[in-house]
């Protein structure tokens, strides 16, 4: 009967897995919303050049937000941009639920100086972690 202990331990790490599931969605969904991170059902960004396609991305879910920022946040964790030729698609279940469905193409813009949001996010962030940190060459 020892296989039945630890099971709480087990619940734990699915609440905490759910809990940064969560706090990424979140953090998608305010990059999304401020504009930063495109996505169209076109095959490009108007006034943007597309310089590598980085792959399909794809969530599915029954919620659609969900679904979406799901999507999305797969997309910024391979470096992207932007999402382009995104599509979505609804299927209806017998007992009344939905199960959505959310793609598109994952792609990096050509890099412009003159614009401080050129970079992918990854490595806004790693910029930003560097420039905190106190340079040790100095000492």
């Amino acid at each position: 009967m020892f296989f039945l202990l630890g099971g709480n331990d087990k619940k734990a790490r699915k609440a905490e897995k759910q809990m940064r599931m969560s706090d990424s969605t979140a953090r998608v969904r305010n990059v999304f919303l401020a504009g930063r991170f495109p996505v169209v059902t076109t095959h490009q960004v108007e006034g943007r050049r597309i310089a590598k396609v980085l792959g399909l991305v794809c969530c599915r879910g029954y919620d659609s937000d969900e679904a979406f920022f799901g999507m999305a946040g797969r997309a910024m964790n391979k470096g992207a941009q932007a999402i382009v030729g995104y599509s979505e698609n609804v299927a209806f279940h017998p007992d009344g639920s939905k199960y959505f469905s959310c793609f598109g193409t994952a792609v990096m813009f050509e890099y412009d100086p003159a614009d401080p949001d050129a970079l992918p996010l990854m490595l806004q962030q790693k910029f930003k972690e560097r420039e905190q940190q106190p340079n040790s060459d100095m000492i």
